[in-house]
């Protein structure tokens, strides 16, 4: 496997939308193609509908580096997470200024062979911090962490 030795990492999706808000539809597309043209559109926001919206994306991207970081954080005291089960909801409100993402919250559950409860809680907390998503978001992210045994 191979690391970039560079300091800066460029990552691309492209979107295309057609129409107006409530009946127009979008198709999103990522470098990788792991989404390519994947429909989204204000139905699939807001009700219901076949396609994504771009708060589960936030979220499924907050939830995948989270869990990223927090293997890292393990690693570095000497432990390997067999499994990290992340859950990140995001929450969308109506505001004055307009629909908002005013929180996420990240429920997780690692089983962390000879880690302690506390030694879990204090590196979810590291990678809540330290993830680059995270840090990106201007918004409250609340978690509970839980060790299976």
């Amino acid at each position: 496997m191979a690391i970039r030795s560079s300091s800066k990492m460029n990552r691309s999706a492209s979107v295309i939308w057609e129409g107006n808000l409530r009946e127009g539809c979008g198709k999103l597309s990522t470098e990788s193609g792991v989404l390519f043209n994947t429909q989204y559109s204000f139905r699939t926001r807001f009700d219901e509908g076949i396609g994504t919206n771009p708060d589960e994306l936030i979220a499924a991207s907050l939830g995948g580096c989270f869990s990223m970081a927090l293997s890292k954080e393990l690693a570095l005291s000497g432990l390997h997470a067999e499994r990290i089960d992340t859950t990140a909801t995001a929450t969308l409100e109506e505001l004055a200024a307009g629909w908002t993402l005013t929180r996420i919250q990240l429920d997780v559950r690692a089983k962390v062979p000879h880690a302690t409860q506390d030694h879990f809680i204090d590196a979810a907390l590291a990678a809540k911090t330290k993830c680059p998503m995270a840090r990106l978001l201007n918004t409250n992210i609340s978690m509970t962490a839980h060790l299976d045994t």
